[in-house]
């Protein structure tokens, strides 16, 4: 308990934590071979999505919603690193974030951006705590598609929308 409140505490004042999480947990044996990624996301990339709130048949723009961004990363001798997370800024009035990363720090220690996730983290509203998997949101949408941004090769990644409610969300036998 104590070490999940420190974790807790050091992802808030640093935004960057080693993390776990769905699909991107250790893997023993992956992480003793190299890995085959070829492609890598670039330097600098923006991630932007809207999150909302569902409270019964109401659905409205969530302000202050939180995303989390977790990427797995390549080393120079070719081996994946452990997974690592950034928090986005608190959503705006229109349930809006948008979020710059820059792996300049990793690539100066030899590390490339392989892939990443975006998941849905929390909500201010104690009326709409629930996070739910719309879109990936618990599972993790991943950045696929992009469009190019300026002439500087900087690219904006589209995920969700996500959306948090009053209540859990019910499982379909059909996985949607």
């Amino acid at each position: 308990m104590a070490a999940g409140k420190l974790v807790s505490g050091l992802l808030l004042l640093s935004m960057i934590v080693v993390a776990s999480a769905g699909g991107y947990g250790p893997d023993v044996e992956s992480s003793k071979s190299k890995s085959s990624w070829k492609e890598f996301l670039p330097g600098v990339f923006s991630v932007q999505g809207i999150v909302y709130c569902k409270s019964g048949s109401k659905v409205f723009p969530l302000k202050g919603g939180v995303v989390r961004i977790t990427c797995l990363g390549i080393d120079k001798d070719g081996y994946e690193t452990a997974p690592f997370s950034i928090l986005s800024r608190p959503t705006d009035a229109n349930g809006y974030f948008l979020s710059k990363l820059s792996s300049q720090l990793l690539e100066d220690d030899g590390v490339k951006i392989s892939q990443c996730k975006v998941f849905l983290h929390s909500s201010p509203l104690k009326t709409c705590p629930v996070a739910t998997d719309v879109n990936k949101g618990l599972s993790g949408a991943p950045l696929s598609a992009y469009r190019p941004i300026g002439f500087n090769g900087m690219r904006l990644y589209s995920v969700g929308p996500f959306v948090c409610s009053s209540e859990p969300q019910k499982s379909s036998p059909y996985g949607y």
